[in-house]
């Protein structure tokens, strides 16, 4: 009897080590094993919230509460950025907005939307009670960094202001009323659904209800006239994408005219124009024939628009010592320059210096304040 326990003890216990074998295999195996992460899109969200968690009654949450999102979260500045917004009810519905410029210290932003029919530029100003459209420039296809310039405050267009609730009302230099018509909505867009505010602008024949999101911006905007609705939508944020645009280089060729090349340049939200413009100009041309427009060692000095619709433009004296043309191909240049520059800025005059002083040469000699003018007759397309 014994010896059949003992047998039936040994037996067990070589199963007991067996199946720990086969235990540590597996276990083994499951380390050695690398299960693939699945890749995720992300969306961006508010990186703060509005709301107040189990609230029934929105319009019941404390000033407190409400503190928890400052005013310039609605409207953060987002450099080398394009919202994109997708459109219905109207062709231009669709736009995609970008930031020129951005000056921290100063709360200030320079914003572009582009509706594929104009271009529209915006100077928005943050105080710590309001939002407001300080300047705003239509059919703006230049870039000029428009910050510094002074504007009139009683012609504000504020977008926002505080108090942030229900019912916290002003009127535009207009005469439209522009108030906060809810709080703590949930809206729906193609990139997602965030928490935001509603923002009602009334005039006589039509309404806008803007909507916005914490750490996003607008991210809905709704245009009711009669029977007539037209909706834009955040549909996209593009991130490390710079504003491209499309310029046209005059260009002096042996045949004693100038001939259009387009260029396509891009400008980093904070970026000199001017410089963008100098390398352009500095840029390879199409044809070996073509005269260059200026040497690579000249520099733009400064580069503007004047309140008086003229451009202003002045040049290292390199342009000069270094342009090796006789005085045909030199008024040539000039009215490549002179054609490029206008044509980007939309006007007609071009004011030319060298170094702050009238331009000047062995052949050209202008007097303070005059201006060369487009002329397209001795342009060949």
């Amino acid at each position: 009897m014994r010896k059949s326990i003992y047998i039936l003890a040994i037996a067990i216990l070589i199963l007991l080590l067996t199946g720990c074998k086969k235990e540590d295999q597996n276990t083994t195996e499951s380390k050695d094993r690398i299960t693939p992460t699945p890749q995720l899109t992300v969306t961006p969200q508010p990186s703060v919230t509005p709301s107040v968690e189990n609230t029934e009654d929105t319009d019941d949450v404390t000033e407190n509460d409400r503190r928890r999102v400052e005013l310039k979260d609605y409207y953060p500045a987002q450099e080398n950025s394009l919202y994109v917004y997708a459109g219905s009810g109207n062709e231009y519905a669709a736009y995609v907005m970008s930031f020129d410029f951005i000056d921290t210290d100063n709360n200030l932003m320079q914003t572009r939307t582009n509706n594929g029919g104009t271009e529209t530029v915006r100077v928005i100003q943050i105080e710590e009670d309001k939002i407001s459209i300080v300047t705003a420039v239509n059919e703006c296809y230049y870039r000029d960094n428009l910050l510094k310039k002074e504007f009139e405050s009683e012609k504000k267009e504020i977008l926002l202001m505080e108090p942030l609730e229900k019912g916290t009302e002003w009127t535009l230099p207009d005469g439209r009323k522009r108030y906060i018509s809810g709080i703590d909505l949930e809206i729906a867009t193609p990139m997602g659904t965030y928490p935001a505010l509603e923002v009602t602008t009334e005039s006589e024949d039509s309404k806008v209800l803007d909507y916005y999101s914490p750490s996003i911006g607008l991210i809905k905007s709704i245009f009711v006239s009669g029977d007539m609705e037209v909706v834009s939508e955040l549909n996209e944020i593009k991130t490390n994408s710079p504003y491209t645009q499309m310029i046209e280089i005059y260009y002096p060729d042996v045949d004693e005219k100038l001939y259009p090349d387009q260029l396509t340049v891009e400008y980093q939200t904070n970026e000199v124009t001017r410089i963008v413009l100098e390398e352009a100009l500095k840029k390879h041309m199409e044809k070996s024939s073509y005269l260059p427009l200026i040497s690579n060692n000249t520099m733009i000095n400064s580069l503007y628009l004047g309140d008086d619709q003229i451009v202003y433009v002045d040049f290292s004296d390199e342009f000069v010592t270094e342009m090796n043309a006789g005085s045909g191909y030199e008024q040539l240049i000039l009215q490549g320059i002179t054609n490029t520059l206008g044509n980007y800025y939309g006007v007609n005059k071009v004011y030319i210096t060298l170094e702050g002083k009238p331009y000047e040469s062995g052949h050209v000699l202008m007097k303070k304040g005059e201006t060369f003018e487009v002329d397209m007759d001795q342009v060949v397309r």
